[in-house]
């Protein structure tokens, strides 16, 4: 089975490691995205909604280089670093998956990489051909 990687060349990659997704055959696995945007910028400091909707556009943008797209994510894992803030995180992620409804898990953590990071979202996808049998 084919492998594909695909990387978002934030920084962290190369010193942990890792890949921003990676598909084999129909299933595809997005690492813990955060804020970052093309520039290498945190966005949306001290905002946990902006950071969730920066983060989703990233899963997209990832999942799209596979041939996938949100409406193939299945499974979401959210860390916040304030479960207080569960609400906002809330209504972002449903902006997005309010039609999808993957499982999903919200998380306080003691913290992310790096301060300004307020949450992390994992994505679980799996690109499927459906068969009309009706």
């Amino acid at each position: 089975m084919e492998r594909i990687n695909i990387s978002s060349n934030t920084p962290w990659e190369d010193l942990v490691g890792y890949s921003r997704a990676v598909k084999i055959g129909n299933y595809i696995h997005i690492s813990g995205t955060t804020a970052i945007n093309e520039q290498r910028k945190i966005v949306g400091l001290e905002n946990p909604y902006i950071q969730t909707k920066q983060i989703i556009k990233n899963i997209e943008t990832a999942l799209n280089l596979t041939g996938a797209s949100l409406e193939n994510v299945i499974r979401t894992r959210i860390y916040v670093t304030n479960i207080d803030h569960w609400q906002l995180v809330g209504k972002a992620h449903n902006e997005f998956f309010a039609s999808i409804r993957p499982a999903t898990s919200m998380v306080e953590v003691r913290r992310l990489i790096t301060p300004e990071i307020l949450v992390e979202i994992e994505a679980d996808a799996v690109i499927t051909d459906y068969l009309d049998l009706a």
